[in-house]
């Protein structure tokens, strides 16, 4: 790419929609870019609060579906630790009869 400030905008926002391909947060997005291509985190976040400004619809949206993916994963996590907790209990349930035998 060229040496321009407006080619290097551009690369900044080709990266933002990259990681917004990745489903990353703004947050994400600002670390990744920050520690794989060095760009300053002033520089993504401005890229990016125009890119929302520009298309107001689709990060509303994006946002709306992030949320929904993060509830459905802590749901998927709390359900896996109260499974594992039943597992313990059982297990410790099953400890115990074998214990009253002896």
């Amino acid at each position: 790419m060229g040496d321009s400030p407006a080619s290097y905008i551009y690369m900044v926002q080709h990266l933002i929609e990259k990681c917004l391909i990745f489903h990353m947060t703004k947050e994400e997005c600002i670390e990744a870019l920050s520690k794989h291509a060095n760009i300053k985190s002033v520089i993504t976040v401005t890229v990016w609060n125009e890119l929302e400004k520009e298309n107001r619809e689709f990060f509303e949206a994006y946002a709306k579906s992030h949320n929904k993916n993060r509830a459905i994963e802590a749901k998927a996590e709390a359900e896996a630790e109260v499974s594992t907790m039943i597992q313990k209990l059982l297990l410790d349930c099953d400890h115990t009869k074998k214990s009253d035998k002896e």
